[in-house]
C-alpha cells in the first residue's frame, strides 16, 4: 500500500514539476517555491471542502483507505459500511474526497522534498537550506496531525490544529519565496528608511497575530458544528448577548459533539462558540483594515494595503453571507480561502517591513 500511495503522489506532484520544468522561467527555484505555495493554497481550500462536506472520516483509516492506496480497491468495504449508515461518514464521495485531499498533501510534501534538495545543491547564502528544511519539518508535523484528525475521530482540538498548521506552512512558503525574490533582486522592494512608519512594523505583526486567532475560532467554529448555531446577523437569537455555555464550548480535550466530562455538549455551548468567533472577526477587521490604511500611505506598500484591505472587506461580506443564506457550501470554502489569502499577504507585508528595516541598518 505504502509504494502505491507514493506512485500515486508522484503522479500528483507531475503536473506542477513539469510546470516547473518546462517553464519559460530561468529560475527553476524561484519557479518552484512559487508552484509549492499555490499548490498548498489549493491544498487548504479542498481541506476545508473536505471539512465542510463531513468527508473527513471517508476512509476511516490512515494513510489508505480501508488498507488500500485508493478508493478502487476498497470499492466493497466502503459499500458495505455505506449500506449500513447511508447517510454516515463514509460514503464513496467522501472516501474520494477524502484520498484526494492526502494525495495533494502527499505531492505538497514531495514538492517540499524537491526544495531541500534545490536549496542544498545550491548552498546560497542568500536562501538558506534551513528555510527550506523548515518547509519540509513543517509538513511533517502537518502530516501527523491530518493522520490523527482521522485517528482520533475528529477531536476537535486536532482537527482546528491541523488547519493552523496549514496556514503556518502557507506563512512559511510566502516568507521563504518573499527572502528568495529579494535576495534575487526582482522584488523591486526598497528599503526607504525615511518612509518607513515606525507603528506599521507593529500594527502589521498584530494583525498578522489576530488573523490566526480569528482562524482558530473559525476552525473552533467548524470542529464543533457550530456555524448555524446563530442564524440571525447582528444578533444572535435576537439578543446581542444570547444565552452561552463558555465552559464547556471553550474546553479543548474532549471529544466531537461531548463534553470533558463526556456528555453531550449543549446547545448553549455552540452558540459560544459562533458568538465569540463573528464578534472577534470585528476586532480583526479593525485591526487588519487599519494595518492595510497605514500601508498605502508608503509608496512601496501601496499595492500590497490595496489588495488586504479588499480581501479583509470580502471576508467580512462572506462571513455575514453564509449566516444570513445558511451556510451555503461555496461560500463557506470560500471564506476558508480568503482567510488564507490574509495570511498570505500579512505575511508578504511583515517580511517586507522586515526587510526593509534590514536595509536601512546594513
Amino acid at each position: 500500500m505504502w509504494l502505491q500511495l507514493a506512485l500515486i503522489a508522484l503522479a500528483v506532484a507531475t503536473v506542477p514539476l513539469c510546470i516547473i520544468l518546462f517553464s519559460a522561467d530561468s529560475d527553476k527555484h524561484r519557479k518552484l517555491l512559487a508552484v509549492t505555495l499555490a499548490l498548498t493554497f489549493e491544498l487548504i481550500m479542498f481541506g476545508a471542502f473536505t471539512r465542510l462536506t463531513d468527508s473527513g472520516l471517508g476512509c476511516p483509516d490512515w494513510p489508505g483507505c480501508y488498507g488500500q492506496s485508493n478508493p478502487f480497491q476498497a470499492h466493497s468495504d466502503i459499500k458495505a459500511a455505506e449500506a449500513v449508515m447511508p447517510h454516515g461518514p463514509v460514503t464513496v464521495t467522501k472516501a474520494w474526497i477524502e484520498m484526494i485531499h492526502r494525495y495533494l498533501a502527499m505531492s505538497v510534501g514531495l514538492l517540499c522534498i524537491a526544495q531541500v534538495v534545490m536549496a542544498w545543491r545550491a548552498r546560497r547564502r542568500d536562501y538558506p537550506l534551513s528555510l527550506a528544511i523548515a518547509c519540509l519539518l513543517m509538513v511533517c508535523v502537518q502530516g501527523a496531525f491530518g493522520a490523527w484528525t482521522v485517528t482520533l475521530k475528529l477531536q476537535p482540538v486536532i482537527v482546528t490544529t491541523h488547519l493552523l498548521l496549514g496556514m503556518g506552512l502557507l506563512a512559511l512558503l510566502a516568507a521563504s519565496l518573499e527572502q528568495y525574490r529579494c535576495f534575487a533582486g526582482s522584488s523591486g522592494l526598497s528599503a526607504q528608511p525615511q518612509l518607513q512608519p515606525q507603528s506599521l512594523r507593529w500594527l502589521a505583526g498584530a494583525a498578522l497575530l489576530f488573523v490566526f486567532f480569528q482562524i482558530a475560532l473559525g476552525g473552533w467554529v467548524s470542529t464543533n458544528y457550530a456555524a448555524m448555531a446563530c442564524q440571525d446577523y447582528p444578533l444572535c437569537h435576537g439578543e446581542i448577548v444570547p444565552q452561552m455555555d463558555f465552559q464547556h464550548g471553550f474546553s479543548l480535550w474532549r471529544q466531537l459533539g461531548q463534553t470533558a466530562g463526556g456528555d453531550y455538549i449543549t446547545y448553549q455551548a455552540l452558540v459560544a462558540i459562533h458568538w465569540v468567533h463573528r464578534n472577534f472577526a470585528l476586532l480583526v477587521a479593525f485591526v487588519v483594515g487599519w494595518a492595510a490604511w497605514r500601508a498605502m500611505q508608503v509608496d512601496v506598500y501601496r499595492q500590497l494595503g490595496k489588495l488586504i484591505l479588499l480581501v479583509v472587506l470580502a471576508q467580512v461580506v462572506l462571513g455575514i453571507s453564509t449566516v444570513l443564506l445558511s451556510w451555503p457550501l461555496l461560500l463557506a470554502v470560500l471564506h476558508n480561502g480568503m482567510a488564507a489569502a490574509l495570511v498570505l499577504l500579512l505575511t508578504m507585508l511583515n517580511y517586507r517591513i522586515l526587510h526593509a528595516r534590514r536595509a536601512a541598518v546594513y
